[in-house]
């Protein structure tokens, strides 16, 4: 069983009871930090549909209005023109074969990949690499496209992708506490707005059965997002 420190106890024992609205929930993260770095922010979904079903799959990004205070390292298959371009708007690293042979060796050390379309056609052999930690390209997160310079701009700027694993959950940050209580309530407002917009034609009775949120070391809770 892990053990807590004592500032995690301490914001636990102050921690409210039930369902809070979202402001009141939000300043309470940051009124309890628990770590001695800047926290993430992070917001759980526990939807409400059968995520062994191929139909419920559940994939999408969002732009956070206020960013998500994270320096987002981005790297682009690409040759030619495409790749110019990703250089151009500050992509971390940009390639093709060597970049996948990188990746294939197990070389993971960035947030977002992107494609052109061409390029997928060798970047779908890293599936087993890329796949299981969420940065394959998907044309429905906006990575695979030949226009690399607006995919790297966006990463860079707060966009964030999300999808629900085989749990039936679906964690995204939404910022740092150092955040704005405002900006951090926008941002969590346009993350459950985007999960909404994708919900499965498939999807019935309750979408999304609950709302947590946290910080990266601290304690969770419960609030209520009417949509």
């Amino acid at each position: 069983m892990a053990k807590h420190g004592k500032r995690y106890l301490q914001a636990l024992s102050a921690a409210p009871e039930g369902v809070q609205e979202l402001d009141v929930a939000l300043s309470f993260l940051k009124a309890n930090p628990v770590a001695k770095f800047d926290e993430t922010v992070d917001l759980q979904l526990r939807m409400g549909i059968d995520p062994r079903k191929s139909e419920n799959a559940i994939r999408g990004s969002v732009s956070l209005p206020h960013g998500s205070g994270r320096t987002m390292r981005v790297i682009v298959f690409a040759t030619g023109a495409a790749a110019d371009e990703a250089r151009k708007a500050d992509a971390d690293e940009v390639g093709m074969e060597e970049l996948i042979e990188k990746v294939k060796g197990g070389w993971t050390d960035f947030d977002v990949a992107i494609a052109t379309p061409e390029a997928m056609k060798e970047v779908r052999k890293l599936g087993r690499v890329l796949g299981p930690r969420g940065l394959m390209p998907n044309p429905k997160t906006g990575t695979v496209t030949d226009d690399t310079a607006t995919a790297v701009a966006l990463s860079k700027a707060g966009k964030v992708d999300f999808r629900m694993d085989r749990n039936g959950n679906i964690s995204i940050p939404v910022g740092k506490l150092s955040f704005d209580a405002q900006h951090l309530l926008e941002n969590t407002n346009a993350v459950v707005s985007a999960v909404w917009n994708e919900k499965p034609v498939s999807a019935k009775g309750i979408y999304i059965k609950n709302y947590t949120v946290s910080s990266t070391m601290g304690v969770g809770l419960r609030v209520n997002i009417s949509h």
